[in-house]
């Protein structure tokens, strides 16, 4: 029975031990006068996902491209599994799902899914691919008769074609209805489980927070910030104190701790790496304050303090 994990060399399983599959190092890459990534250092590893984040212009296609080998350093070093990434043997354990246009519209599922299998020596099965994107029952449709979901999930399927060890995912639930993007983040959780690197690019913040082991932000071609969800947190402010006080904004701005403050309704809302000390400082100043409530903050606001360079 095909369980979709084909044998592997020595060489190949000892990566399943959180070793380095790839790196940039003190990598730069200019386009004329444009310099899209400026000494970065990045290193992915066996069976983690990695968010890859940043606003438009960030770096990210740019660092992605690097280690598919589709454009090379203007500086530095890439490395993919121990060897350059336009290596065959770096290639073929390789898959990417990428923003992509001039897919033949005349061909079935089925017929692409073949074609990308024969680009590989040891490919997935073609049940095995359906069954991962959510394309059984759909073999024989053509790709121009495909609605923007159905093609987006048959992208992801030729991305897994060869049973690739490090996969790229570009922006990969984009069309994609409720049930049909938890079924794909079920299939990244179970590509992960099995040892495999996952470099996940999206916008959807929610889903960075839910899928992935790692954050990476990326801001005018450096990286700004890198660890987990909750560290990214913590370091673009923590927690969220929202409440109702007869302090003014200056006053709560003074605070030791306190990393922004804003108006909100009625109160205030603050901003602080720890929560509890300041809450106390809060009780002391003003013993009758009401409307407290502690939270963290989430993703999409760390990415923007982070980002546009709030005070954290």
């Amino acid at each position: 029975m095909d369980t979709g994990v084909r044998d592997r060399t020595a060489d190949q399983t000892a990566n399943f031990n959180g070793s380095i599959v790839a790196s940039l190092q003190s990598v730069s890459k200019a386009y004329d006068k444009v310099e899209a990534l400026r000494g970065v250092d990045l290193e992915l590893r066996a069976g983690e996902v990695v968010a890859l984040l940043g606003p438009n212009g960030a770096g990210k296609t740019t660092a992605i491209g690097l280690f598919l080998g589709r454009i090379r350093p203007t500086r530095g070093r890439v490395q993919v599994f121990g060897s350059e990434p336009t290596r065959a043997a770096s290639r073929t354990r390789i898959g990417a799902m990428l923003q992509i246009s001039g897919v033949p519209e005349t061909l079935r599922i089925r017929e692409h899914i073949e074609l990308f299998r024969s680009y590989y020596p040891q490919p997935l099965s073609l049940e095995t691919i359906l069954t991962a994107a959510g394309l059984v029952g759909l073999e024989q449709r053509f790709y121009g008769k495909l609605s923007g979901g159905q093609k987006q999930r048959l992208h992801f399927a030729l991305a897994l074609s060869g049973n690739p060890d490090l996969l790229f995912l570009d922006e990969p639930t984009v069309g994609l209805d409720v049930g049909s993007r938890k079924a794909l983040w079920s299939q990244i959780r179970r590509f992960s489980g099995q040892g495999r690197t996952i470099v996940l690019s999206t916008h959807y913040l929610e889903e960075a927070d839910a899928l992935a082991d790692r954050i990476v932000l990326i801001d005018r071609g450096r990286v700004i910030a890198d660890g987990t969800p909750a560290s990214i947190k913590q370091v673009a402010g923590g927690r969220k104190i929202t409440v109702t006080t007869r302090l003014d904004r200056t006053t709560v701005e003074r605070l030791p701790g306190v990393s922004d403050v804003r108006p909100r309704h009625h109160g205030l809302e603050i901003l602080a790496p720890r929560a509890e000390a300041v809450v106390r400082k809060l009780l002391e100043l003003d013993p009758n304050l009401h409307g407290l409530e502690v939270t963290g903050i989430g993703l999409e606001e760390a990415f923007l303090r982070l980002t546009q360079g709030v005070k954290a």
